[in-house]
């Protein structure tokens, strides 16, 4: 709980207001202004919510200028080298770094739930095959409220936790599947044996035909990248899993809410068309061209997977990702695609030139993760599928946060009206 330890003034129209000032244990101050309205008759203007915090938190920290993110107050980088996608999972759930036991059993319980009910084929059957794997899965997710009826009772601590798992556990199946049915093949089930990460590229990737040799290498890439997108604030899909989770929706509904707003190509899609503009340059020799159009402020392009909104100095999740990056091109022995050719020289550009670094334009997460699961194989239409189930048990952490925060009520923002004021309704005829 933040403290409140001393006060700011609000002068307006003659009266003065005390507004409490609360401490949080990171991050700048913030006015509560709750009693504003009763007390003054007036509201605060902050179009994005860029200024105003939604809810309080004790998951992710996000210092912009720093470029700091941390999961629980441990460092983003320390978590990608030294510890797996699960044991985040756990971490954001509970708070705290599992003991040995504890892990074990967590990994246990996920792993015991990949499967999906067996009915759920059919759903993804009436989807047309060229349908988007985001699409699916959005009807796919919002859907499960159909078939898991014992996990719906968000006043149920139990129930909060089965649902949980279930969707930690089943959003790699079911986006294996998405992809899997845009393909025209077989659904892959699961394996208990495989590792989380092992398991999704196995879910996507094996076929009926012939087996699949999991590269250690390509699963630990995998897991980072589900690591590094875990959660990261209050983002807008997060917000939208709070603000559908404060009406009391089911828990599968507020994850779907979270899947569609992820959508957005300023959102989730951005690795997606971070490589679709690598596509558009086409070679290395076009690069100067798109540079100069990039700095020129009168030309709409812009180049994507550089610098980020929050972020005012390196992304702490580009290092990693690149590292990554590095490792899964070595070992593919990708040396002549003519994509990966002009990302790297864009990276070196973006990484010397004048205007790239006195603009802190450095390459992000959405720059690296999508040059890494193009390497892999995955059509840029699995990429924010990927990100989705990567996203999963922070939308999941945030819901139950907020589920158990007794100051919890339905979102209701506010707006500044600059409509028709109140007028008679004229009958069609006299118009």
């Amino acid at each position: 709980m933040a403290e409140t330890t001393k006060t700011a003034t609000l002068t307006l129209d003659g009266k003065t207001y005390e507004l409490p000032v609360m401490s949080p244990s990171a991050g700048p101050d913030v006015l509560d202004i709750r009693k504003l309205y009763g007390q003054a008759d007036v509201f605060t203007y902050d179009p994005g919510f860029t200024s105003t915090a939604s809810c309080e938190s004790a998951i992710t920290f996000i210092d912009g200028d720093k470029g700091e993110l941390l999961y629980r107050g441990y460092p983003i980088d320390q978590l990608a080298e030294k510890s797996n996608y699960l044991e985040v999972c756990y971490l954001l759930l509970h708070g705290e770094l599992p003991d040995k036991a504890t892990l074990d059993d967590f990994i246990y319980r996920v792993t015991r739930h990949t499967m999906v009910h067996e009915q759920m084929h059919n759903f993804f059957r009436g989807f047309r095959r060229d349908s988007h794997p985001m699409a699916t899965m959005v009807g796919v997710v919002g859907a499960m409220s159909a078939f898991y009826h014992d996990s719906l009772d968000i006043s149920d601590p139990w129930q909060r936790e089965v649902a949980s798992m279930r969707l930690i556990a089943k959003l790699p199946t079911i986006a294996a599947m998405a992809y899997k049915y845009s393909m025209g093949q077989p659904f892959v089930y699961p394996r208990n044996d495989l590792s989380y990460a092992e398991n999704f590229l196995n879910m996507c990737f094996s076929v009926p035909a012939e087996p699949y040799k999991i590269e250690p290498a390509l699963a630990k890439a995998m897991d980072r990248i589900f690591t590094l997108h875990a959660d990261h604030e209050q983002n807008a899909s997060t917000s939208t899993v709070r603000l559908a989770g404060s009406s009391g929706a089911n828990p599968f509904a507020c994850i779907a809410a979270g899947i569609a707003c992820l959508w957005g190509p300023a959102h989730g899609g951005a690795n997606q068309a971070c490589l679709e503009m690598l596509r558009e340059i086409g070679t290395v020799d076009q690069i100067p061209e798109y540079i100069k159009r990039a700095k020129d402020k009168d030309d709409p392009f812009r180049l994507m997977g550089f610098g980020h909104r929050v972020y005012k100095n390196f992304d702490p999740r580009a290092k990693v990702m690149k590292e990554s990056a590095d490792e899964v091109l070595e070992l593919l022995g990708i040396e002549d695609n003519e994509t990966l050719k002009v990302a790297k020289e864009l990276e070196r550009i973006a990484l010397e030139d004048e205007y790239f670094v006195s603009k802190k334009l450095y390459p992000n997460v959405d720059f690296y993760s999508g040059i890494i699961l193009e390497a892999m194989g995955f059509p840029t239409s699995m990429f924010t599928p990927i990100f989705a189930l990567s996203r999963t048990v922070g939308w999941i952490s945030q819901w139950k946060e907020m589920i158990e925060d007794p100051t919890n009520k339905i979102g209701r923002p506010r707006q500044l009206y600059t409509g028709a004021t109140a007028r008679d309704y004229v009958d069609v005829d006299k118009r």
